[in-house]
């Protein structure tokens, strides 16, 4: 190794680490205020469906409860290009023919059974597009509730230093 890239493997180590806090801090529905929504009343309705599909309520709240549908929606709108905006978009188009066409409803309507085997077909539809949606929808959804105020603060004990130093405690043989 030469000095000039242990210098620069130093300032991206020291710059991650300066920057680290600001992504580390859990996300809940008072620090998505103010953003403008890219799907309204039906399209909202049906995201939270579908998160909540994936992430049921249990003893823990489902991903409905947390309002990861607010995060999926905010998430597209920060980091996607307009290529997987579009994708989502017609993978929601997509879950209620596929719920139409099974059952002979909306997916709204539908039982969470049958709301969880429209997911399933769709994962394995032949459109790759389809694959694509599920695949993006169940990634965006498991982070968004892994991420949550709730998740980090009542069920992972998340700390934002971890690590202690206990010098003086007595060992046992």
């Amino acid at each position: 190794m030469n000095r000039r890239q242990i210098v620069k493997g130093m300032a991206a180590t020291v710059g991650g680490m300066l920057v680290l806090p600001a992504w580390a801090s859990a996300w809940n529905s008072e620090s998505l205020q103010g953003f403008q929504s890219n799907f309204v009343g039906p399209e909202e309705a049906l995201l939270a469906e579908i998160v909540e599909a994936i992430i049921p309520e249990t003893d823990t709240p489902g991903a409905k409860k947390l309002e990861v549908h607010r995060f999926i929606d905010k998430m597209l709108a920060d980091c996607f290009d307009q290529k997987s905006r579009d994708l989502f978009s017609k993978g929601l188009k997509s879950v209620e023919t596929m719920a139409s066409q099974s059952y002979g409803k909306s997916y709204l309507a539908c039982t969470p059974k049958q709301k969880l085997e429209v997911i399933t077909t769709l994962s394995k539809a032949s459109d790759a597009d389809d694959q694509g949606f599920v695949r993006l929808a169940k990634n965006l959804t498991i982070r968004g509730y892994l991420s949550s105020e709730y998740v980090m603060t009542k069920l992972t004990g998340y700390e934002m230093a971890p690590g202690r130093y206990h010098g003086c405690v007595p060992v046992k043989a």
